[in-house]
């Protein structure tokens, strides 16, 4: 059985500072074996991370569009920030990948996806992240699982770390599955366990974004 913590930054976000090493080592204390890498306009450390981690890592990016961010897995290529909603799901599924909506609903944050747009692309996600650590108010996380729930959607958690401790606040247990094509159906089988995370924690994330600036 995973515990796959499916929502993850590293140093190559604009606002972590968290090396890969670190991670390493925290998902091995947390028993975590299963991550997303999910930096932001990048995938260079995920890349990096799935040749060096003694675990399985899913290379995916937080890519922002003009409406919000969507979330690309099992990518094989960086696809950049600022193309529209349509776009981007297509360059996604174009190399193989499942489109994910990060932290959707979260009004607190300017980069989420607002419901409008994510109504109207419903038939193209793979899967609604049901609970994110981050997420300061539990009514997004709830508002996400009944999308997900209504519309047939796989639903993945994550911590959206971008400090090591917050590795393992969320993640979802599922069972072994070997690349993309069985992911969606062993994530379907998962159990979300998680925790919010201390909303004093997203200091950590404005300084770095100031110190890259």
């Amino acid at each position: 059985m995973l515990k796959a913590d499916l929502h993850i930054h590293t140093e190559y976000s604009m606002d972590c500072r968290t090396p890969l090493d670190k991670i390493i080592a925290r998902c091995l204390e947390k028993d975590i074996n299963c991550i997303a890498i999910s930096d932001h306009d990048t995938i260079e450390g995920a890349l990096k991370m799935k040749e060096i981690a003694p675990f399985k890592v899913i290379v995916a990016e937080e890519i922002l569009t003009p409406h919000g961010e969507i979330m690309g897995m099992f990518l094989k290529e960086h696809i950049p920030s600022g193309l529209s909603v349509d776009e981007t799901i297509a360059r996604i599924k174009a190399q193989g990948g499942l489109v994910c909506i990060p932290h959707a609903y979260d009004f607190l944050r300017p980069s989420s996806l607002g419901g409008k747009i994510v109504a109207e692309i419903a038939d193209r996600i793979d899967v609604m992240e049901a609970f994110n650590a981050r997420c300061t108010l539990t009514r997004c996380s709830t508002k996400a699982r009944q999308f997900a729930e209504k519309h047939g959607i796989a639903k993945g958690a994550g911590s959206d770390a971008h400090t090591a401790e917050e590795i393992g606040n969320a993640y979802v247990e599922m069972p072994e599955f070997s690349g993309r094509e069985d992911f969606l159906q062993a994530l379907v089988q998962g159990k979300i366990v998680g925790r919010r995370t201390n909303p004093l924690r997203h200091v950590s994330s404005a300084l770095a974004k100031l110190k890259n600036i």
